[in-house]
């Protein structure tokens, strides 16, 4: 597996504070975040590495491990393993100590785990399973709730539970659920990519919801209560009278779930447009006459 430099993609320094890790994860999600860029491939697979990246740095464990091992990390603890079992077989036993690998893991691994005999004494060498990918595909609405889903990975039916507010192109790790493990070696790890398709009226960027709502002419002269449709159903709102052309109103705690976080949404915006009547009879044109002579 090629070397993927996680923080390079972050654009920050292997010094940097879990606060800088995750300020620039947020920005750069927002800026290749597939609603912003629709059919751009390039931007989606940034977007994939940045999820990645963050979901690495921003575990300290896992940065440990990253930090230590590159690549190898998910390795991390079958090396500790072999190491302890060597070091158990004294000075004829094969002894690895943190300056003899600090260079590329590759052969070391390989040695390790992909050589026959070598180092082992005769004992069988555990392989970690493969890892294995697969894509889940849903709506908005689908994607508002937390719910459960089947997936069939491999011949094998797995049931999984899907967080509310997952975000479009996000990746989500399932340990175990990968290819099994050799002479009793841990399962490999399954990887979900979501696809969170496009609402046909209500817009999302991060966990803010936007929508048009359209208004006649005389509910903006003169106001008055309309109710609109949202994800979590119908919301009653009061019009003010002489609403313009454009006006927003934004709606608290309306819009989307914050993954993980229960009982958190951000906000719902509305924008006003103001629809002009049509077909009007002759007694209404004279009217709408008299209104302007008026004023």
């Amino acid at each position: 597996m090629a070397f993927i430099d996680y923080y390079k993609i972050l654009g920050i320094d292997k010094s940097a504070s879990p606060k800088e890790v995750k300020d620039a994860y947020r920005k750069l999600a927002r800026k290749y975040h597939p609603d912003l860029n629709p059919n751009n491939q390039e931007a989606k697979t940034n977007f994939q590495q940045i999820n990645e990246a963050n979901e690495v740095l921003s575990d300290p464990e896992k940065r440990k491990k990253y930090d230590q091992y590159g690549k190898d990390w998910q390795h991390a603890e079958e090396f500790e393993k072999q190491k302890q079992q060597s070091q158990a077989y004294g000075p004829r036993g094969a002894s690895y100590s943190g300056s003899s690998v600090q260079g590329d893991f590759s052969d070391f691994f390989e040695s390790m785990f992909g050589g026959a005999g070598s180092g082992s004494r005769g004992r069988q060498v555990k392989y970690r399973g493969e890892d294995y990918t697969t894509e889940i595909q849903l709506d908005l609405i689908d994607a508002y709730k937390t719910h459960k889903q089947t997936l069939s990975v491999n011949g094998t039916n797995i049931r999984i539970t899907v967080p509310a507010g997952v975000e479009n192109g996000q990746i989500i790790k399932i340990p175990g659920h990968g290819g099994p493990g050799v002479n009793g070696g841990p399962n490999g790890d399954l990887y979900i990519t979501f696809t969170v398709a496009n609402h046909p009226t209500i817009k999302r960027l991060g966990n803010n919801l936007f929508c048009n709502v359209e208004l006649d002419l005389y509910t903006a002269v003169l106001g008055g209560d309309i109710t609109i449709d949202t994800l979590d159903g119908k919301v009653k709102l009061k019009v003010k009278p002489e609403t313009q052309q454009g006006t927003k109103v934004n709606l608290k705690g309306k819009g989307f779930p914050v993954y993980k976080k229960e009982g958190q949404f951000g906000d719902l915006q509305v924008t006003y447009t103001v629809k002009i009547p049509t077909n009007l009879t002759e007694k209404q044109k004279a009217l709408f006459e008299e209104l302007r002579n008026s004023r």
